[in-house]
């Protein structure tokens, strides 16, 4: 997804990256020591972007996850400290021993 602002600011984001990122609580969270934890989203991708008014944008992943509207403001946000908060949140897997790839499938 990229997002560009009438100042010139340019922003491009993964769908792994705005899917952990999401403004929404949901059950596909796990709270961990008070640390919101999503775990293997690495390959999910976004089936739809729903436009929200003038206040922002409905990302529909393809992990079901609806219900994060992201307003304008929120991504340039997340662009402006997109390679912080994704070291972040590389180290929060990394403590809580989880990992950014999808568990594997059962058979």
């Amino acid at each position: 997804v990229e997002v560009e602002y009438g100042d010139g600011s340019k922003f491009s984001f993964s769908s792994e990256f705005l899917r952990v990122h999401s403004p929404a609580a949901d059950g596909k969270v796990r709270s961990i020591g008070g640390e919101k934890v999503i775990s293997g989203r690495r390959y999910v991708g976004i089936m739809s972007a729903e436009p929200v008014g003038n206040y922002g944008v409905r990302l529909v992943f393809d992990d079901l996850h609806r219900t994060g509207i992201y307003p304008w403001d929120y991504f340039y946000e997340l662009g402006s400290n997109k390679f912080g908060l994704m070291r972040s949140y590389i180290k929060i897997l990394q403590k809580h021993h989880l990992s950014r790839e999808p568990p594997p499938r059962r058979r």
